[in-house]
């Protein structure tokens, strides 16, 4: 088996090419091109129903993914609660609900020994969202088990 490739800022986010490179491309060009005939064909209102049609099942996909995001979203805030509790000295562990998702997000890459620093950092204001923390982590740990 090949050796799983480090990871890093630059390399953490995910693509499924099923996903993103098909899946995604065939149904936005299906709603592109129902639209572009209900144009261009205008004897009837099937070719419009079909363009109504596609749009839906472009909003159907787009919706189940979003929900995938945040149903993964409430999982790491769960699970960084957790991990925070466990790492974080008793003040900094007291004001945990005060670190919004998006810096929970950024979090769940850090070390043990990083994080610390950087939720004080986060509560003082000096990182505001994940972004920020993602790139101020030194020692990066690998999540491949992303929607």
């Amino acid at each position: 088996m090949a050796p799983v490739p480090p990871q890093d800022f630059k390399s953490h986010r995910r693509f499924d090419p099923a996903w993103h490179f098909a899946g995604a491309l065939i149904i936005t060009a299906g709603f592109i091109g129902s639209v572009v005939h209900a144009i261009r064909h205008q004897d009837g209102y099937w070719n419009w129903f079909f363009a109504a049609y596609t749009f839906g099942v472009l909003l159907c996909v787009a919706r189940a993914r979003t929900q995938t995001l945040t149903v993964q979203n409430r999982v790491i805030r769960l699970e960084m609660r957790l991990r925070l509790k466990e790492v974080l000295p008793a003040a900094l562990a007291g004001r945990i609900n005060d670190l919004s998702v998006s810096q929970l997000v950024g979090l769940r890459f850090a070390s043990d020994a990083e994080l610390p620093g950087l939720v004080e950092r986060c509560l003082n204001g000096q990182l505001a969202n994940g972004e920020t923390v993602k790139k101020e982590i030194k020692n990066w740990q690998a999540d491949w088990l992303r929607a």
